[in-house]
């Protein structure tokens, strides 16, 4: 079963290229962030006249998530993330968290959430202390899902640049919201919970990239850098059996400046 996670800075701008991916690669569940697409503008038929089912949660011009999945529809388990305690947060009007189950090959669920993480820059400030809350928020409902002992995904852009060897040039962004020690030991705390961050786990040397900017040729020089993870939890993480970027995509006319990433699990 291969499961991906694609930002694709914009549903309306990059639809030819991301249904062309769809149908290039066949992912099982694709996990897409910044939609920037209203509810009722998300173009679910497109998806269906392809064999996808999908659920979303939009907001206009901003942010937005959505799960798709081949020859099914998902069933929506969480819209937005709770807070620690597991209450909704009405507070919260950015779009940025979808959870849902999904059946593997073999009929067994596994849980799957689509994950866009703040940016927080420009650090210090409110936006930065956003992604610290946001953080513990997401370690919470993480803790959770672990606790049912069900195989479950988090997929998504996080943000977060995890190590010196995950940038093109150590020196390079450091004063950056994705590199600040808290962003990265808050990563940390997740993955010290039991979650497995599935590129480190088989690339554990780094040199692995799954953004390069638009500007100063960053693609065609290879400047990039990792931020686009997926975790797992025990039981899928015994069923991982590869991972990888589509890099190529990014090449592409007109293409999001993330990359397709991806695992495959055994049923």
């Amino acid at each position: 079963m291969r499961i991906a996670s694609f930002n694709i800075n914009g549903i309306k701008a990059r639809m030819p290229r991301l249904l062309e991916w769809l149908k290039e690669t066949q992912p099982d569940v694709a996990c897409l962030q910044e939609v920037k697409s209203q509810d009722d503008g998300f173009p679910a038929e497109a998806f269906k006249e392809i064999g996808y089912g999908a659920i979303w949660h939009g907001q206009k011009s901003f942010n937005g998530v959505a799960i798709l999945a081949k020859d099914q529809m998902p069933t929506e388990v969480q819209r937005g993330l709770p807070t620690v305690e597991g209450k909704p947060d009405d507070s919260d009007e950015q779009a940025r968290y979808l959870e849902a189950d999904v059946r593997d090959n073999a009929g067994n669920i596994i849980r799957i959430a689509t994950i866009y993480l703040p940016n927080g820059n420009p650090q210090p400030g409110p936006k930065f202390d956003y992604k610290l809350a946001w953080m513990k928020r997401l370690r919470a409902r993480a803790a959770h899902i672990k606790s049912l002992e069900i195989p479950a995904v988090l997929a998504g852009d996080y943000n977060v640049i995890p190590h010196e060897h995950d940038i093109y040039n150590a020196k390079a962004m450091l004063d950056d919201a994705l590199r600040q020690p808290e962003s990265r030991a808050s990563y940390k705390r997740i993955l010290g919970d039991g979650w497995c961050d599935a590129i480190e786990n088989q690339h554990p040397a780094g040199g692995v990239w799954t953004y390069w900017d638009y500007r100063s040729g960053a693609y065609q020089r290879d400047h990039g850098f990792r931020i686009d993870h997926l975790l797992l939890s025990p039981l899928a993480a015994d069923r991982l059996v590869k991972c990888g970027v589509d890099s190529e995509h990014r090449g592409r006319e007109k293409a999001s400046d993330h990359a397709p990433t991806w695992i495959e699990l055994r049923d």
